[in-house]
């Protein structure tokens, strides 16, 4: 189970980390539009449209990865306090009473609503239309990789209430932590303390 687990963090670390390239599409784009628009005189109607486009792409395909990586927010002043299985327990019954329908009902909307975009050959409304369709498409691969993360979160909570403890996860790039880096590399607050005085005691006699 939890090889499966790890296996399902690792696809939605995937998928997150294809569509953060949108990001690099989006600045060179809108620079391109910027020196376009102020240094050669010629906007382009389409630009405004893909910008869209691309931010959505790139906001709702992070779903399934900053779930996976346990970065939603939730109310952790009180949450922090409890104990795993009482977390759990509060996890459980969020995923089933609020997060299920919701995803459910956004994949299966999003299918349809795809599908009739495609049928129609949808274009956005601009002098330069853009196909929107593909971008609909996004909408149930984005839902299908949350569900399929949630169905994973949900199997870590019925293992953190039988054994207490939460299960691993795939590990990723985070923030620095600071103390953990200190007691990496065997530094002491006093250590930190006495190379500041001796620092400022330099730029004294300076």
């Amino acid at each position: 189970m939890q090889k499966l687990l790890l296996g399902i963090d690792a696809l939605s670390t995937f998928i997150g980390k294809v569509a953060a390239w949108a990001v690099v599409g989006l600045t060179v784009l809108i620079s391109w539009e910027v020196f376009s628009r102020y240094a050669l005189n010629n906007p382009h109607a389409w630009v405004l449209d893909a910008q869209i486009m691309l931010y959505g792409t790139l906001f709702m395909l992070a779903g399934a990865y900053t779930l996976a990586k346990n970065g939603h927010v939730r109310g952790d002043v009180l949450y922090g306090f409890f104990s795993p299985r009482a977390q759990a327990g509060v996890d459980l019954t969020l995923y089933f009473v609020f997060f299920l329908p919701g995803v459910i009902a956004m994949t299966w909307a999003g299918w349809t609503y795809a599908q009739e975009s495609l049928a129609i050959r949808e274009q956005t409304f601009s002098a330069t239309p853009l196909p929107l369709y593909p971008f609909k498409f996004v909408i149930p691969v984005a839902g299908a990789a949350l569900l399929v993360q949630g169905l994973a979160e949900i199997a870590r909570c019925v293992i953190c209430l039988k054994q207490g403890r939460w299960p691993k996860r795939g590990e990723d790039v985070e923030e620095v932590d600071v103390e953990k880096l200190k007691e990496m590399v065997h530094v002491k607050d006093a250590d930190i303390q006495a190379l500041d005085r001796e620092l400022a005691a330099k730029e004294g006699r300076a």
